[in-house]
């Protein structure tokens, strides 16, 4: 899929609240604006609904060094017909693009490997994906936003085979107050799913 700068914005909102999705670390709908919106770091729970009827339940922690960032996820995924999965991952995260007048969106690179373990059915996983979008400021509001778009590739290997996934992602974050967000992710490809989050911010 093809997308222009102009209308890489208006698509992420429209479809920000879709149903579909999917990558990361853990291999849950769960994705990255192109800038942190911590100063040092930020603490928060996850909560993932991938397709299957299965439900996750995560706890996140990233911390800051320049332009470089990484966070930690470790969680649960409840599945209805079979065991449940223990999840572990990590994530890093650069700036490589900054917004100018020929283009308007910030971009980052967003890296991760993690897991998912449960008995005699272990695999890992790897993501790789570039995140666009722009914090948006409504006028008069305290509250900002920012919607983006995440392509992301995802290789999943376990059990003597591998299999490379491609999702393009979603998501908005909502700074609410200076120390809390509420963020949303999903998209479309070949794994699907959303998540919500809650963050607090140091």
């Amino acid at each position: 899929m093809r997308l222009f700068p102009g209308g890489v914005l208006l698509l992420a909102m429209s479809v920000g609240l879709s149903t579909t999705a999917a990558a990361q670390a853990t291999a849950m709908p769960s994705f990255n604006a192109p800038y942190r919106a911590f100063t040092r770091s930020e603490i928060g729970i996850s909560l993932s609904f991938p397709k299957g009827g299965a439900t996750a339940f995560e706890g996140v922690y990233r911390m800051a060094s320049g332009k470089f960032d990484l966070g930690f996820r470790a969680g649960i995924l409840d599945q209805d017909n079979a065991d449940a999965v223990l999840l572990l991952g990590a994530e890093a995260r650069q700036r490589v693009v900054t917004h100018t007048e020929d283009f308007p969106l910030d971009g980052a690179l967003i890296l991760g490997i993690g897991g998912g373990f449960s008995s005699g059915d272990s695999r890992v996983i790897v993501p790789a994906g570039l995140s666009l979008g722009r914090r948006v400021q409504p006028k008069d509001s305290k509250i900002s936003i920012v919607p983006y778009v995440q392509p992301t590739g995802t290789l999943i290997a376990g059990n003597g085979s591998s299999d490379f996934f491609f999702t393009l992602g979603f998501g908005s974050d909502f700074r609410l107050s200076p120390r809390f967000d509420a963020r949303i992710s999903a998209g479309l490809g070949d794994l699907e799913g959303v998540s919500l989050s809650a963050v607090w911010v140091h």
